[in-house]
């Protein structure tokens, strides 16, 4: 019989297995699929991202306020493939956590951390199309590099301040009945929201910024509707970059779409499940975690598909180009994307 002691409590883990990872039911060939479909999404994740930000970074034509908000995004999603997904992979697949408590904690505070900077990000890239689209003249003059800086510092320090505050300060199990002994005993990273944290991070960390959004694209695809009523009596400079800022709202709102689908299960499954005893299968939670990942492995796929300019600058950089310091003036937007 095996006691661990956390806090200065000792507690009897006999019926938890003495704190060793359970036996994997799953077969060689499920464990094999499973690892393959995950490495893929890592794969495509870490370095779809990372072309993200080599040609924002790299390429000149695209230092704009849009892109620069695009590149944290990629920032984002670069690092919850490199650093989070490996090891939810080893968790999710072995049906065991092989890392210690503490790396537990970091872990599940970075995971945290990302996700909602994510959301905070798909926000701020909403403002910037309201002005773009509902004030045009009013752009250049709201929505400067300055002002993005701040946007990102935002983004970054209240959804990391927020998930490590959580976290390490274990607030979010007050009241959790054998929570304590959970954690002490178990081996698969237990983390479990009560209702009050669980609530909160579901209202603040993801309702009221994705009503928040939904409604700022609401208003934006109205008044696009108006916009292309009239966009033929305008000079033909203004026409196109109308039709400009349309393309690229349409876009980014398939991205906050996709980022909504995506997320919305795990969130909602965050929120109910203290209010259902925590009945919520593990099996289930995990899928739906992975499901939310899924959404960064996204992103640059859909950035392949509508953004014309990507698929050039992700040539170069595949041909090595990007490292002729002569290339990064090079022009990726042809005539035919500015109409």
């Amino acid at each position: 019989m095996a006691a661990f002691t956390v806090k200065q409590e000792t507690f009897d883990c006999s019926e938890y297995g003495n704190g060793s990872c359970p036996e994997n039911e799953r077969s060689l060939g499920t464990r094999v699929a499973m690892y393959s479909l995950m490495a893929g999404a890592i794969f495509i994740t870490v370095f779809g991202n990372l072309a993200m930000i080599v040609s924002i970074s790299y390429f000149k034509q695209l230092h704009t306020p849009t892109n620069f908000l695009i590149l944290s995004m990629a920032v984002t999603d670069f690092l919850l493939g490199f650093t989070i997904m490996p090891y939810s992979m080893v968790r999710s697949v072995e049906n065991c956590w092989y890392f210690g408590l503490t790396f537990c904690k970091i872990h599940y505070s970075f995971d945290l951390m990302l996700s909602i900077t994510s959301i905070f990000h798909l926000c701020s890239v909403a403002i910037d199309r309201f002005y773009a689209i509902c004030y045009p003249l009013r752009y250049s003059t709201k929505m400067t590099i300055a002002v993005i800086k701040r946007l990102l510092l935002l983004c970054w320090s209240v959804s990391g301040a927020f998930a490590f505050g959580v976290v390490f300060s274990e607030a979010y199990a007050d009241g959790i009945e054998g929570y304590d002994i959970l954690v002490a005993c178990s081996s698969s990273c237990p983390v479990m929201f009560n209702k009050l944290w669980g609530t909160t991070l579901f209202m603040a960390g993801f309702f009221t910024p994705g009503s928040m959004m939904v409604g700022i694209y609401g208003k934006i695809f109205a008044v696009s509707r108006i916009h292309a009523r009239a966009i033929n009596n305008l000079p033909e400079n203004q026409n196109n970059q109308m039709r400009k800022d349309k393309k690229a709202a349409k876009t980014l709102g398939i991205v906050m779409g996709v980022f909504l689908l995506c997320w919305f299960p795990c969130f909602f499954t965050i929120l109910l499940d203290p209010f259902l005893n925590f009945s919520t299968p593990a099996v289930l939670f995990d899928a739906l975690t992975w499901f939310g990942y899924f959404n960064s492995t996204c992103n640059p796929l859909i950035y392949g598909f509508f953004y014309p300019w990507f698929r050039r600058a992700l040539k170069y950089i595949l041909l090595g180009k990007v490292f002729s310091s002569h290339f990064h003036d090079t022009n990726l937007l042809t005539q035919k994307e500015t109409e």
